[in-house]
């Protein structure tokens, strides 16, 4: 049974009470009106009621006695709604239906789905000609009740709009790896293809319209395809992956283009960029060793903020991961958006623009939790010792740089400065704030270096990046510094 069944048998039972009334949720009919107007009028109506309404077909209009439908006339009253639902009504409404044994008899029982963009008006008309439901009647809204239809509709996000056209069942099947985002979240195939199918709709991958058939969504596009070639608008959005030989792009390149979806490609992704890094070998028990220069857990991270916080109404352009000799870039289409700065990127209030995607990536556990990705990725490059991480924002794009090791005497002051103050937020979320020792241990520097530290530490102070958690403090031994917005 579907689950709004139960609903629409309240909502009917109410209705067909001894002394029978109308109700805003449900119109019953013994037949579909041949007025094809009448008609869209009543899907605007229900798609503009919270929660949706429905109709019941087979019971009498003037005695509300039960008389019952056969399949052929539900056939043909759910394909002519369906197609109005589609044609004569602006924004699309659904339709679901299903004909269910009522007090002895077959109904049937039409599910009008509320639209989340309001108002639903006559397709080709202005939105002054959206209905409601008003007294278990469909009436044509008023100025006052179409501006608050307007203030309770929401805008479909670009992770709901459609990808493709309308497809079968097994064209769905084809174009998607299902499979994989299966096994991302721990859970079985199922063995039957409509179970599938409704999996797929719950999980925002593909929407079914009527019965017959299913759109993909950008989502479901993005996250899944097996080539998003496939998809109109869709190919640039593919990850382009370029090692560069050298420190510039004066250098011979070699691309390496990704087709995949983003969640079925991603452990392919992080493992084919591990393989073009640049290794570095040490001694280990007599032994060569390879050890991975850049931690994984950075670049998995910067890897998924770049797919997940892209802005996909940039045309033309994608994620990208340029590999040079002494550092990786990870830009994305998009500025950042407008309640963020590039100083508090770092463990600050998540927010997302494609929060469908970035919901998805949390829960097949490609990426940490909520507004943890950067302050993991630099506590690993502190571990690794690496050099601060590098935020660039540009007309239209943003770019994050991880650097290849570097001594701290090799460090440029803006670095070492960059370095100090992400390590004093790191350590005011851990401990309350960082000292000399500790900023000492981030670099790997000796004790005897601690004059070094000092002075970067008054220069960070000095521009305003970190300050001292006390400020009555006068012993500079024992002092803790924080950021500047602490």
């Amino acid at each position: 049974m579907k689950d709004w069944i139960t609903k629409a048998y309240a909502y009917l039972d109410k209705s067909l009470g001894k002394i029978p009334i109308e109700l805003n949720e449900i119109d019953w009919k013994q037949e579909l009106s041949p007025n094809n107007e009448k008609l869209c009028k009543h899907l605007s109506a229900f798609a503009n009621l919270p929660g949706g309404g429905y109709l019941a077909f087979g019971i009498n209009n003037k005695n509300a006695k039960l008389l019952g439908i056969d399949r052929e006339q539900a056939n043909a009253i759910v394909d002519k709604l369906a197609s109005l639902g589609r044609d004569g009504v602006e924004p699309l409404v659904r339709v679901d239906h299903s004909i269910e044994e009522f007090r002895g008899e077959h109904i049937l029982f039409v599910h009008i789905k509320e639209c989340a963009v309001k108002p639903v008006h006559l397709a080709g008309q202005t939105i002054e000609k959206s209905f409601i439901r008003s007294g278990g009647t469909t009436r044509e809204a008023s100025r006052q009740e179409v501006g608050a239809l307007m203030l309770n509709s929401k805008s479909p996000t670009w992770e709901e709009l459609h990808a493709s056209k309308l497809l079968a069942a097994t064209e769905v099947i084809t174009l998607l790896e299902y499979g994989k985002i299966l096994e991302l979240l721990g859970k079985p195939i199922p063995s039957d293809l409509d179970e599938i199918l409704k999996w797929m709709e719950d999980e925002k991958i593909i929407v079914n319209v009527d019965g017959k058939g299913f759109y993909i969504t950008n989502f479901g596009a993005v996250a899944a395809a097996k080539d998003l070639t496939q998809f109109d608008g869709l190919s640039r959005k593919s990850v382009r992956l370029i090692k560069y030989d050298g420190v510039n792009k004066a250098g011979s390149s070699k691309e390496f283009p990704g087709h995949k979806g983003y969640a079925i490609g991603f452990e392919g992704l992080i493992s084919f960029t591990q393989g073009l890094l640049q290794d570095s070998e040490v001694i280990k028990n007599a032994l060569r060793v390879d050890t991975a220069i850049y931690p994984e857990i950075a670049l998995r991270e910067l890897i998924a903020n770049i797919l997940i916080h892209q802005d996909f109404s940039v045309r033309g352009a994608g994620p990208m991961i340029e590999i040079f000799d002494d550092r990786i870039v990870f830009s994305n289409p998009g500025k950042l958006l407008p309640s963020k700065s590039i100083d508090r990127l770092i463990r600050t209030t998540p927010e997302s623009r494609n929060e469908v995607l970035a919901s998805a990536f949390r829960r097949y556990n490609i990426c940490e939790e909520r507004g943890s990705g950067f302050e993991k990725a630099v506590i690993s490059i502190e571990l690794y010792g690496l050099p601060p991480l590098r935020f660039e924002e540009f007309e239209n794009s943003f770019k994050v740089t991880m650097f290849a090791p570097k001594p701290y005497a090799k460090m440029s002051v803006d670095e070492r400065i960059e370095a100090c103050y992400q390590h004093s937020i790191i350590e005011y979320f851990g401990s309350g704030g960082f000292n000399n020792a500790s900023l000492r241990k981030r670099f790997g520097m000796h004790d005897k270096q601690a004059a070094q530290i000092s002075l970067l530490i008054k220069e960070a102070i000095e521009i305003g990046k970190i300050k001292p958690k006390d400020a009555d403090n006068v012993s500079k031994k024992f002092s803790v510094y924080v950021p500047y917005w602490a």
